[in-house]
């Protein structure tokens, strides 16, 4: 009796479910078909319907997406806002849009009109789209478990202020940023108190502002970007708990620009990235307990600003090559720990042969500290008498800090 009332439970379910399953239909939009606008396809959809919207250029104002739908473009059809209007806006859990050129979405100082936004809602997912001149390209707010996958978001600002943010996402949770290239908007990615998400393989270049930034955003990991041509390459504050690995931060030049900058930030990892010709490769403020290790600083202004306020940071195993300025810093004292780093200007030897330098390097020179508290003093570098001040404080050091060396310097790069 048992197994019998069992069978007839799974049976029941399976009817349900064959049940369900059958009221999911496809409904066809375009100049061509029966129905022509994608208002009208949503309004005549059912929950768990797929829209497939062929080629053309759609100016429907808002369209708003109210239930589960799933919205496929087909050969790439146009949803043009005229300036005016946010294209889409996504207003139900479930919801998928993919295949869409979406472009000209207005502009607004008081509210943040984005070319495909989400309002509170969970499980969607933003896949293979071209979003052109919008003021804000994927926005995400208050949402989780969302997918934005492979997107083309390119703007074309001006100033921080008249533009908005690639992927903007705030107070949200479970986000998979991935494989998506933007160019030309305020920040690339920007992050506000957003947890447990994953930013990989995207390319950020000529941003305005930030390739990516974090603010409050705790628990997250960021892998295999490329962050190229910003104002600043990418921006982490006031977090805790953020994994960094195999990124490259590449010609982010400016008077205050950095490959990286940390503030305010503790117990994350910086493994295994590559930072070449910025200004300042990573600098460092109110920042502790970070682990970095197997990073490349290559051809930079600064390989490492760390401020006097940073403390229990560890570097180890990186590379330092052709950089102006190994580390500065701008205090006496440091409470953070250098070893096992290979130094291109390191003059030391190596009479056991054991790979390690006899003697310990201090990467702070007289004149970075100079310059750290007169920038003008650039202009007397590579002078003869920088030259000389320099040699003598290794000599007899007395003003860079005692505490700043690596005890135990490579001789030779390592391979990362």
């Amino acid at each position: 009796m048992r197994i019998s009332i069992f069978n007839i439970f799974c049976l029941t379910v399976c009817l349900f479910m064959v049940v369900g399953i059958s009221h999911a239909a496809t409904i066809k939009i375009g100049k061509d078909q029966k129905v022509k606008t994608i208002k009208n396809g949503i309004a005549q959809a059912r929950s768990g319907d797929t829209l497939i919207v062929f080629q053309g250029i759609y100016k429907e104002g808002n369209i708003i997406v109210d239930k589960p739908l799933t919205l496929l473009g087909s050969e790439n059809p146009v949803l043009d806002g005229e300036k005016k209007f946010e294209p889409i806006s996504i207003k139900s859990n479930n919801v998928t849009i993919q295949g869409f050129t979406v472009q000209g979405s207005g502009h607004s100082s008081i509210v943040d009109i984005a070319a495909i936004k989400i309002y509170n809602r969970s499980h969607i997912k933003v896949i293979d789209n071209k979003l052109e001149d919008n003021f804000f390209g994927i926005y995400s707010q208050n949402a989780k478990h969302v997918e934005i996958r492979g997107n083309r978001i390119q703007a074309y600002g001006v100033a921080e202020q008249l533009i908005g943010n690639g992927i903007h996402a705030w107070k949200s949770d479970s986000i998979h940023v991935e494989n998506n290239q933007i160019f030309g908007h305020r920040d690339g990615i920007y992050l506000e108190f957003v947890t447990h998400t994953h930013v990989i393989n995207n390319l950020s270049e000529r941003n305005l502002r930030y390739g990516l930034h974090f603010m409050f955003s705790h628990n997250n990991s960021y892998m295999d970007n490329v962050f190229r041509a910003n104002g600043a390459g990418v921006a982490v504050m006031y977090t805790r708990n953020v994994h960094m690995e195999n990124n490259k931060f590449e010609e982010n030049w400016g008077d205050s620009s950095y490959g990286l900058l940390l503030k305010d930030i503790s117990d994350s990892e910086i493994i295994n990235n590559e930072f070449d010709r910025n200004t300042t490769a990573i600098f460092m403020e109110g920042s502790n307990r970070i682990h970095l290790e197997q990073n490349k600083f290559n051809n930079n202004g600064w390989g490492i600003k760390i401020q006097a306020s940073c403390m229990d940071n560890v570097f180890k195993d990186n590379n330092f090559m052709q950089n102006t300025f190994d580390v500065a810093t701008n205090g006496t004292l440091t409470l953070n720990n250098f070893e096992n780093n290979y130094w291109d200007k390191y003059e030391g030897y190596d009479l056991d042969k054991d790979g390690v330098g006899d003697i310990p390097y201090r990467p702070v020179s007289m004149f970075s500290m100079l310059v750290e508290r007169y920038p003008t003093a650039m202009l007397l570098f590579r002078s003869f008498m920088v030259t000389l001040f320099d040699r003598t404080e290794k000599l007899i050091p007395s003003l860079t800090p005692e505490g700043l060396k690596d005890e135990k310097p490579r001789m030779k790069s390592i391979k990362v």
